[in-house]
């Protein structure tokens, strides 16, 4: 019988530094469109129209027994 020999390669070690080169690339995309959403004023509060009516009731302090008020 013939003797068989199998050399397996080591496998390569890559450092990845292209998946972090997409990621830069893909977090910059992202803060660069932030800012321009930002400066164009999407982020913003909807505009607001000329018929709000804010009514708001704040209660009238009453004093107590002593002189001081209470809310």
């Amino acid at each position: 019988m013939a003797d068989t020999i199998v050399t397996n390669s080591p496998g390569t070690n890559d450092s990845g530094a292209a998946g972090w080169a997409v990621a830069l690339v893909i977090v910059i995309a992202v803060v660069v469109g932030g800012i321009v959403m930002y400066q164009r004023g999407m982020f913003g509060t909807p505009e607001s129209s000329d018929t709000t009516n804010i009514n708001v009731t704040i209660p009238t302090p009453v004093p107590d027994t002593t002189g001081n008020t209470k809310p």
